[in-house]
């Protein structure tokens, strides 16, 4: 199959323009939601998107793919293979091909781990915009920047100024210098 026929749509109904508004918006609403971390959310909206879009299109086999990602998010690793399974038959290969991958890392063996290594990350789909703020931080004023303190005044008789030699070394040397370069141009 030529990459051509592969970026068309596979199925042999047509998509009217505002069955594939609706697709859109739902596969955008659905990778929201998943990069916010509502992952449930998610996958109602790339669900919905799944079931309009067309299933042989390039479009539904992307949309898959990310519902493969949010079943694994939400520990449904098994509708996740399942879905990856499919999706290896897909007509599209770039999506065969990612199908495959995910359902390498997803038939894995889970390694040991020490509980220290971990970091537990919220589910945020059933916190109100509220309570995100306070998880976000927003919800408390953020303190005044703290302007440095002064430097502290030096006593200038204080400096020993009589013992500083190779200050006039350093000048002598600079003036040799310029006088040589002087010389040369």
């Amino acid at each position: 199959m030529s990459q051509n026929s592969e970026s068309t749509n596979h199925n042999s109904e047509p998509i009217n323009p505002e069955q594939q508004e609706q697709v859109n918006q739902a596969y955008q609403a659905g990778q929201a939601a998943f990069e916010r971390g509502q992952y449930r959310e998610a996958i109602e909206h790339l669900a919905a998107a799944s079931a309009l879009a067309p299933q042989n299109s390039r479009q539904a086999g992307e949309i898959q793919i990310w519902l493969v990602t949010a079943y694994e998010a939400v520990d449904r690793k098994q509708e996740a293979i399942d879905l990856c399974q499919q999706l290896k038959q897909h007509p599209v290969s770039d999506v065969r091909q990612q199908s495959r991958q995910l359902l390498y890392i997803l038939e894995a063996p889970k390694l040991q781990r020490p509980a220290e290594w971990l970091t537990q990350i919220p589910d945020l789909s059933s916190v109100s915009e509220a309570e995100a703020k306070v998880y976000r931080g927003s919800a408390h004023p953020s303190p005044a920047k703290r302007s440095a303190p002064p430097p502290e005044a030096i006593d200038l008789s204080q400096v020993n100024t009589k013992e500083n030699a190779f200050v006039w070394i350093g000048l002598i040397a600079v003036g040799l210098i310029l006088a040589g370069l002087l010389w040369l141009v």
